[in-house]
């Protein structure tokens, strides 16, 4: 059943559907800017983080542009049960698409380490007194790099994104029960141990005795490390509005999806932070 953009979805049979949006074509244009400057920073061009920086603010501009059309959408009635589920499916997908995101890369450290390394080892020939050792720089460089530390930022990391999704769930079961100080008050937990985290993974990054550009092992530890941090930053901003919106009293016990989503995504990046720290800080 097709329904007039202008409809209260106060019953079922109604499905809302939105008017057209430029925040899709201006998120990826910022995504576009973002990555145009990424390769401008590898190719040691100094335009390369003034390009990110502006891909990042425009990033910033859609997510709160867009969010505000959602909201505005969600307090004025719109969203009925089955746009609910709609929702839920989507961010369900979503988070699947990220899972084979960082799968990929995930795939292409193991190949690199276990299978890529032992092999040019074996290929004396061509790089004659070259070692599988890891992390190593590759045969080019012939080089054994030193590694960050596990047991020092990286275990630090650890315990502060597991309390950011102990007190996320804590936030949650306050919303649940109706207790609004609980749910705000744990939604500014998370903020800041968001923020911590990503302030002591730039503190690691400047530390590091490698680059991006340091062969095999600095590229696939700052793609899976900068990768996680890019997504811990996206969801602290998206944390960030929903404990604004908290605030305002925007969630009710029985009607909190936007809650719902953010936790997912939170928990989601826990969970790949716990991998990174096993198979690249640890192992």
């Amino acid at each position: 059943m097709h329904a007039s953009t202008h409809t209260r979805a106060t019953d079922s049979n109604v499905y809302y559907v939105p008017p057209p949006s430029i925040w899709p074509l201006v998120g990826s244009v910022a995504l576009l800017t973002l990555a145009s400057g990424f390769a401008l920073l590898l190719g040691k061009m100094a335009a390369g983080p003034y390009v990110m920086a502006v891909g990042a603010a425009i990033l910033l501009v859609m997510l709160f542009g867009w969010f505000g059309n959602v909201i505005s959408e969600s307090l004025a009635g719109k969203y009925s049960r089955q746009v609910d589920a709609s929702f839920r499916w989507g961010m369900v997908w979503f988070i699947f698409s990220e899972v084979l995101f960082f799968a990929g890369f995930f795939g292409a450290l193991f190949y690199a380490r276990n299978i890529a390394l032992p092999m040019l080892a074996n290929a004396q020939l061509l790089w004659p007194g070259f070692t599988a050792a890891w992390p190593s720089a590759g045969p080019a460089a012939n080089t054994v790099l030193t590694p960050v530390n596990a047991w020092g930022i990286p275990a630090l990391n650890t315990l502060i994104l597991l309390s950011s999704g102990a007190t996320v769930t804590w936030a949650h079961w306050g919303l649940q029960k109706g207790r609004q100080l609980q749910l705000k008050l744990g939604l500014a937990l998370t903020v800041l141990l968001g923020v911590v985290f990503i302030s002591l993974q730039i503190h690691e990054y400047a530390e590091a005795a490698f680059t991006i550009r340091d062969g095999i092992y600095g590229a696939t530890f700052y793609m899976l490390t900068g990768f996680h941090g890019f997504h811990v930053m996206l969801g602290t901003v998206m944390l960030t509005v929903i404990f604004l919106r908290s605030l305002a009293g925007h969630f009710t016990p029985d009607r909190h999806f936007a809650f719902e989503a953010v936790a997912w995504y939170w928990h989601f990046v826990d969970v790949i932070w716990l991998l990174l720290f096993v198979f690249v800080y640890w192992l």
